[in-house]
């Protein structure tokens, strides 16, 4: 009792902090993991294996940790290093491209194709916000595509607001649909084992649906103020895309290792390839190839990102240690008494309405031993529980502008330049869109699995 107690007074006041944005992330959760290994698996416990199960340094000398072969459990408590070093191996490849000018490239490219016209500028962002947030992490995207977008928007005077709104929303739709995407599905996938294409043909399948319906909704509700707004470019006054690209041997290198990225993770569950391997041999060759760039590469590495989730393994590996994750499932399964229909749709919108308010990466972290618990008991397909799970934490963040790390991002880029976006002016936007995704995820989850 005494250790679960301390396990869950830890993990409350590890997300008040987090909440209260007092302190960086990483030192919070690295403060309250020390609190854990000490106070809960040592004076509480006197175990030293818990505390060993937790650290879980020696999956990473498994052979199954890097090559999978023939049938593979799931994943051990404690912290995910196959999560961890994948992470990091994208965080690697996404500067490397950076550093080359692909992303600026890229969005002037689309924004010529459509003559610089800003309703064709509005859509095709939206989509490729999305496209993108499927193998790039939404921050990077959203960091981006702002920047961009705020450039366009001097150039061809409109508001940029309403498209970057759209924007935000978009690429947490986007990073939804693959396992790749969002840090909550890396989560999710590295730890019960799910492949690419279990995402791509699932989530994939819920965000594709939802995005043309989000497009729709964020086009009626912003086609005035856009369409009243901006002027008229000829030919020879676009911008040119080439004069983006710093580094056109870089970019060129950088193009095909995305590539290579983007079919190593569709096929991983064919070659037996795990996602740290694969993380690990995107970083190796972006490094490589990286030249006189590499010291700013690996400088650009969030750091703080890789420890804050370093942290919050061991955090929640103590709930898992002391069965405080048995008990929130057996909770769960009361109130729905074993239907599946209500079990989906109470993990589906709890974890949405939590992480509009907390960060969704600690919150998918906790909830995975929950629906394996459940699964477990009910004689359930995890799988089920688990799309649940991603699209809820994922699409459940866009509704406030504090729920994703995306959103922070990207209204912070736009404030820079004056435009100042509320809390009223983005959740008006922003809830009914969170609704529509989270309507289509259960309804689709129920017709489909139910």
């Amino acid at each position: 009792m005494a250790a679960q107690i301390a396990a869950v007074t830890i993990f409350l006041v590890m997300f008040l902090l987090i909440i209260m944005e007092k302190f960086e992330r990483h030192v919070i959760t690295l403060g309250c993991a020390l609190l854990t290994l000490i106070l809960v698996f040592g004076v509480c416990m006197h175990s030293a294996s818990a505390a060993l199960d937790t650290l879980n340094v020696a999956e990473i000398f498994t052979k199954n940790f890097w090559i999978v072969s023939g049938e593979s459990s799931e994943s051990t408590g404690g912290i995910n290093w196959a999560t961890i070093i994948f992470v990091a191996g994208m965080m690697i490849m996404v500067e490397g491209m950076a550093a080359a000018g692909f992303f600026r490239w890229l969005c002037m490219s689309i924004a010529k194709a459509v003559k610089y016209q800003v309703i064709p500028i509005f859509i095709t962002f939206m989509i490729m916000s999305a496209v993108l947030a499927m193998f790039i992490d939404s921050i990077t995207v959203i960091l981006f595509l702002a920047a961009v977008t705020l450039e366009l928007s001097q150039l061809l005077e409109f508001d940029p607001v309403p498209m970057v709104l759209a924007e935000i929303f978009c690429a947490n739709l986007g990073g939804s649909a693959t396992m790749c995407g969002d840090p909550p599905n890396i989560i999710v996938g590295t730890t019960l084992q799910l492949t690419f294409a279990d995402f791509i043909t699932n989530t994939g399948v819920l965000a594709g649906i939802s995005l043309i319906l989000v497009i729709i909704y964020y086009y009626f509700i912003f086609r005035k103020e856009l369409s009243t707004a901006g002027k008229q470019m000829t030919k020879k006054d676009y911008p040119d895309p080439k004069s983006a690209i710093k580094d056109k041997k870089g970019f060129a290198i950088s193009t095909v290792i995305f590539l290579a990225a983007v079919v190593l993770l569709v096929t991983h569950a064919q070659t037996g390839l795990t996602v740290a391997t694969i993380g690990v041999g995107i970083a190796a060759v972006t490094l490589l190839t990286s030249g006189k760039n590499m010291k700013n590469v690996i400088r650009g590495v969030d750091y703080k990102t890789l420890l804050f989730f370093i942290g919050l393994f061991v955090v929640v590996g103590g709930l898992e240690q002391t069965h405080i994750l048995e008990l929130i499932a057996g909770v769960i399964e009361k109130i729905s008494g074993g239907n599946l229909y209500i079990m989906v749709a109470i993990i589906i919108w709890v974890s949405a309405l939590a992480s509009a308010f907390v960060d969704n990466i600690p919150f998918a972290a906790t909830m995975v031993p929950v629906i394996q618990s459940l699964a477990a008991v009910n004689g359930i397909d995890i799988s089920t529980l688990a799309w649940g799970l991603s699209m809820g934490t994922d699409i459940g963040g866009s509704a406030t502008p504090i729920g994703a790390s995306a959103n922070v991002v990207g209204m912070s880029v736009v404030a820079k330049e004056g435009h100042i976006i509320g809390w009223g002016k983005y959740c008006k936007s922003a809830v009914p869109a969170t609704i529509i995704v989270m309507v289509v995820a259960t309804i689709g989850i129920w017709v489909r699995y139910c």
